[in-house]
Order: C-alpha cells, then structure tokens, then sequence
C-alpha cells in the first residue's frame, strides 16, 4: 500500500529529517526533502507528493504560512498536510488546523506509532477542521 507513495518532508533539522526519513524509506516511502520553505516551493513546482508533512517552527517562512501557500494552489490544494510539530501548548493544535493543515503529529515522534498515523493520513483520515 505504501510503495510508490511519496512524502514530502519539511524541517529545517537534519537529525529529525534523518529520523523521519528512516522510517518512512524502511516502509517503502520516497521521501522528498526540503529544509526551507523557498526549497518546498520550488520542489512542489516539479513534483506532487502524495502526503506532506510541515514542521511549523522554522527560520524565514513559518509552517503556518506555507502551508496557507500550499493550500491555496490549485496543483496542491488537494495534498494533505500533516503538521509536525513540538508546539503542543494549548490552542497550537487549532492554529494549526486553521492555517490548513489536515492533521497534527506531535514531536518526538512516537516511533512506534509514526508509521501507522502517517497511513491513516494518507488513507483519508482528517482532523476535524475548526
């Protein structure tokens, strides 16, 4: 079910990339890469994934604002986009579905389960949006 899917992943930390892209590839994903919003953008002009997951915190352009910019494309309006994210304070999961994303994983990722929710985003599964 996962061979052939593509994920892009967008954080600005390389051990994080490593981690996540570990996981992924063990499970058959191609994994895409962008540390910056400039190089998602310009990734998304060439591919579309079948999944994106945002990390929220990063320098320049935030994760709340690309994925505003990702949403309102009309080549990528229909990709889901997953946050992932360590601001779990009260009130960050909403913001964050507000700004468009589809779902919200906290960080650190649980190992264990990481795989099985990046399947049930890519099965259709959403949060309930605000």
């Amino acid at each position: 079910m996962t061979a052939g899917k593509s994920i892009l992943y967008i954080e600005d930390n390389f051990d994080n990339r490593m981690l996540v892209r570990r996981l992924l590839e063990h499970e058959g994903f191609l994994v895409l890469e962008a540390e910056n919003a400039h190089q998602a953008l310009e990734l998304l002009q060439t591919r579309i994934p079948d999944l994106i997951l945002m990390d929220i915190n990063m320098p320049e352009i935030d994760g709340y604002t690309l994925t505003r910019q990702i949403k309102t494309a009309p080549q990528t309006s229909h990709v889901p986009v997953i946050a992932l994210t360590a601001n779990v304070m009260r009130g960050d999961k909403e913001r964050t579905l507000r700004a468009g994303c589809d779902g919200y994983i906290e960080k650190p990722i649980d190992i264990d389960t990481f795989i099985d929710q990046v399947n049930q985003f890519l099965n259709g599964n959403r949060v309930k949006q605000l």
